[in-house]
């Protein structure tokens, strides 16, 4: 049998997907709490249980996506084996979580300088990650014995340009496409020939 708490988690559970959702498609800025009660058919009070404020429903709402999308991220990896893999694993599906968000939710989140924030976070976690996987490869002998750290320097200057919107600006490339090109200039260069 279910108990209240249980119901109140699983609904709030429930609103933080449908808000990731709505978020991710159509941005943040332009919505009122009036807006998004109405778009997630509760209350005020309802969404106000959540976070004290748009600015930390937003923010909340984000940490969400990213926490959701780690934990894919890393399934997907643990799925793969092969070392020469596991990178384009990985970064693959970086680019599969990202492809749900829209241009309007990534120039709102680099606009919001606590969503901003959160995304930095996940960005510099995500590089260090790579640095980790490429170690793993250079250890297992298929890939180059280069400098990791150069690597992970590199691969955390393109990633905060894709987070900063400057790959977009500059390449036409969305962040989900960006992660694929990255994956695919990572494991082309760091191969053994």
């Amino acid at each position: 049998m279910s108990t209240p708490v249980r119901r109140g988690a699983a609904r709030r559970e429930q609103l933080f997907d449908t808000l990731e959702e709505l978020l991710l498609a159509e941005g943040f800025a332009h919505f009122t709490l009036d807006d998004l009660a109405a778009r997630l058919h509760c209350s005020k009070r309802t969404l106000y249980a959540l976070a004290g404020s748009k600015e930390q429903l937003v923010r909340a709402a984000v940490v969400h996506f990213f926490r959701g999308a780690t934990e894919r991220v890393e399934a997907a990896l643990a799925a793969q084996s092969d070392p020469r893999r596991r990178v384009g694993t990985y970064l693959g599906a970086v680019a599969t979580e990202l492809a749900p968000a829209s241009p309007r939710f990534v120039e709102d989140v680099a606009a919001f300088p606590p969503a901003a924030e959160v995304y930095a976070r996940n960005t510099r976690a995500a590089a260090r990650r790579v640095q980790q996987l490429v170690d793993e490869g250079v250890e297992a002998g298929v890939f180059r014995d280069v400098h990791t750290g150069f690597v992970a320097d590199v691969v955390t200057s393109v990633m905060v340009r894709i987070q900063q919107r400057q790959v977009a600006a500059a390449t036409g490339l969305d962040d989900a496409e960006a992660y694929a090109r990255l994956a695919e200039l990572l494991l082309h260069g760091l191969g053994v020939p």
